[in-house]
């Protein structure tokens, strides 16, 4: 069965193509772009594009030529989302508008003086809505997975290195330094941003019903927040129309720590319900090109 590899799709090159046409004409010819580069994904990219059908297919009961068309639609997404993720962290010219729904939760968390979690999913563009994020009176630590493809990393520090200044990345490593990173965040009473729907083959998972049936979530970010006993937030930053984000931020979750394996299955459960409730609202912006539901 196909899994995540733990790296993104993609060549240097591509990436310098398009910032050098954003820097020029800005948003809407690299967009223009981008749609012949979605015709050669939906055709060439066969693991992705038939993961990426059984989920409209299977999951969300698409006819066979609607769910071709929205495979089209979510790699146009998903290339538009990494354009626009370039525009916002690397300061150049746009258009773009946000509406952010649920800032005063994230500031009771803040006012809790324990620090917080802030759990989000491969759908949407979080990054480029959590720009919003700066408004907090917090700083924002979001912890990612170290498996871009070295190349790309490097280019794309060099572009957006200038909004790395406003958060702090902690890298997730095999000798789990990033644990005592994410410890003294908390103690800092910072925020902790992470995903919490992808692993890598051999992580513990836990498995729970998702669009109709089961699907494995990492244990991993779970397992943090029952350690840590910190306030919860589930964010996702969703694209609504050509320039306009809107970022989402669910009420406070404190949890109540008498059982480790229960407060884990309920943190699990209400994850999953808030990402099932944005997934059929916004089903051309789930991004996880793999079968999810081995």
């Amino acid at each position: 069965m196909a899994s995540w590899q733990g790296k993104s799709k993609g060549k240097p090159l591509g990436y310098k193509i398009f910032v050098s046409i954003l820097r020029i004409g800005g948003v809407l010819p690299a967009y223009l772009l981008l749609r012949f580069v979605t015709f050669y994904y939906l055709i060439f990219s066969y693991k992705s594009t038939k993961g990426t059908f059984n989920y409209f297919h299977k999951r969300h009961g698409y006819g066979v030529i609607k769910s071709i068309y929205k495979i089209y639609q979510n790699y146009n997404l998903l290339g538009q989302s990494l354009i626009d993720k370039v525009v916002i962290m690397s300061g150049i010219p746009n258009k773009f508008t946000f509406d952010f729904s649920g800032k005063d939760n994230l500031h009771k968390i803040i006012d809790q003086k324990k620090g917080g979690l802030l759990l989000t999913a491969h759908i949407g563009n979080w990054e480029t809505a959590s720009h919003l994020l700066y408004e907090l009176d917090a700083r924002i630590n979001i912890v990612t997975f170290d498996g871009e493809d070295q190349g790309i990393k490097e280019y794309m520090e060099s572009v957006t290195g200038k909004s790395k200044r406003s958060v702090n990345f902690i890298t997730i490593n095999d000798d789990m330094s990033h644990i005592f990173k994410i410890n003294d965040a908390f103690s800092n009473n910072e925020l902790v941003c992470m995903p919490a729907d992808r692993f890598l083959e051999g992580n513990k998972t836990v498995t729970v019903k998702f669009l109709g049936t089961d699907a494995k979530f990492p244990l991993g970010p779970f397992m943090l927040a029952s350690r840590f006993k910190v306030p919860i937030s589930f964010v996702f930053g969703m694209k609504e129309s050509t320039f306009h984000y809107h970022f989402f931020a669910s009420k406070m979750k404190e949890y109540l720590y008498s059982d480790k394996n229960d407060v884990i299955q309920q943190i699990v459960l209400d994850f999953v319900d808030n990402v099932e409730i944005k997934v059929k609202r916004y089903p051309e912006q789930w991004y996880n090109y793999y079968n999810f539901w081995q």
